[in-house]
């Protein structure tokens, strides 16, 4: 039987970024760690490298990044809310996928140009006004 979160010492960084729901597989969480998207205390680590208590975990997820601090170790996947106890994000990472995720919406919204290639003027002001040239 493994033990309960309190009595672990330590957690294979691998099964707990997948056990945080930062990623849906350990599959996923091992093939980002060897690609070098996930650096644990500051260092490129290994998908088997142990993780403790307090140590501060860098994630790349597309244009996303998530700065964590280890809160608790798990070996199973529990739901969204054990997940969110796991670790600590940090606030500035927080607010920074905050406002690219708010540029991603607004690029969304312009609409792409249609085949003629020109954008009609309502899109050209719209685009003017998201690079900040008004």
């Amino acid at each position: 039987m493994p033990p309960s979160h309190s009595a672990l010492e330590s957690a294979r960084l691998d099964r707990w970024l997948w056990a945080a729901r930062l990623f849906k597989t350990r599959a996923l969480a091992a093939k980002a760690i060897a690609g070098g998207r996930v650096e644990v205390n500051q260092a490129r680590a290994k998908p088997a490298r142990p993780i403790r208590l307090g140590d501060l975990i860098r994630v790349r997820i597309g244009p996303y990044q998530y700065l964590l601090v280890v809160k608790a170790l798990a070996l199973r996947r529990g739901s969204a809310e054990a997940a969110g106890q796991l670790y600590e994000e940090d606030v500035a990472s927080r607010e920074a996928r905050e406002r690219i995720r708010e540029q991603h919406r607004r690029a969304a919204r312009i609409r792409a140009p249609e085949q003629s290639g020109r954008l009609t003027k309502r899109d050209r002001r719209e685009w003017e006004r998201l690079r900040g040239r008004e």
